[in-house]
């Protein structure tokens, strides 16, 4: 388990580097040209099994060359074969540029600049932010933290635990392919239909287990840990994912925030179910107290797997099946 904790520090201490050769930034070209040639406008079914295609390709690859990298690595020297590992394992969380994204949020709508705000949240979110209030700004920014809980924190730890570097690499291959092709609109609703389908699988149990991160990161952090859970219960399904509603409800409940709503994408207007109760106005310091939950649940996510993996290396070395 000393992957996951290298990895885990790692990102906390470097976060994404731009210059830095990150491994999803070549899941998104390999994405990109292999769509150049597989995307066929003929029929519906020509598209989906295109799109099936383009999803065994890319998450194939995406396995296959981290763990050909890797055994390479420990070939040449185990050190280094160590350092690989770790690295690779750090590229796949997400828990400091999560941070970094919301304090620069955070920062312009302190300083009153809503332009400058909005122009950030345009990297972050596929919602149209031009005319976006200051209240739907910390809305958009809290939501965006929340479900990456799940997608970018828990999901990579939790693959990690069960395959190491090569599964949690094929994980964010298919998370990077569901947030470009995975779209409900007439270019990508059948071609993109089983990357959708398969990431909706993949971020299930994660989702899931998310839920009881984030709350005792409430607890941990003084938030109504309570009301979490209360929330993830109840309205957790309030959206169109099977699976981003419960980070996202957790968090609403442990802040006493209501998120959710009408919102504007490609410029139309998609009147989305609430999730949470407003107790609390969305003012830019919520921004802070979601950063600081997040962080808290990451961490008792790396506990909680650390642990897992601890038993279950126990149990193989005293003879478990």
């Amino acid at each position: 388990m000393l992957v996951l904790l290298g990895g885990y520090f790692l990102d906390l201490l470097l976060g994404d580097p731009q210059n830095f050769p990150h491994p999803v930034r070549f899941i998104g070209k390999l994405i990109s040209s292999l769509e150049t040639y597989l995307y066929n406008e003929k029929s519906e079914k020509a598209q989906l099994l295109m799109g099936v295609i383009l999803t065994v390709i890319v998450v194939a690859t995406s396995y296959i060359t981290t763990y050909i990298i890797i055994k390479a690595a420990y070939t040449l020297h185990f050190a280094l074969g160590i350092i690989i590992t770790i690295a690779f394992s750090y590229t796949v969380l997400a828990t400091k540029s999560l941070g970094d994204e919301g304090k620069k949020m955070l920062q312009a709508l302190q300083n009153n600049d809503i332009v400058k705000a909005r122009h950030q949240l345009s990297y972050i979110v596929s919602r149209d932010t031009n005319s976006l209030t200051k209240e739907e700004i910390v809305r958009g920014t809290v939501e965006t933290i929340a479900e990456n809980i799940s997608d970018g924190i828990i999901a990579p730890m939790f693959y990690l635990t069960i395959g190491g570097a090569p599964l949690a690499m094929a994980y964010k291959a298919i998370n990077t392919l569901d947030s470009m092709v995975g779209y409900k609109n007439s270019r990508y609703l059948y071609f993109g239909k089983a990357s959708a389908i398969l990431d909706d699988i993949v971020n299930y149990i994660p989702a899931r287990l998310s839920v009881l991160f984030i709350a005792i990161g409430g607890l941990l952090t003084g938030e109504s840990y309570i009301d979490s859970l209360k929330m993830a219960k109840t309205q957790g399904r309030n959206h169109s994912s099977p699976n981003s509603g419960y980070p996202e409800a957790a968090v609403a409940g442990a802040l006493m925030i209501q998120l959710g709503g009408p919102s504007k994408y490609f410029g139309k207007i998609i009147d989305k179910p609430t999730i949470g109760i407003r107790i609390k106005p969305l003012e830019p310091h919520v921004i802070l107290k979601t950063i600081k939950l997040m962080y808290a649940a990451s961490f008792v996510g790396l506990v909680f797997f650390y642990c897992i993996g601890k038993f279950v290396n126990r149990f193989y070395a005293i003879g478990g099946f």
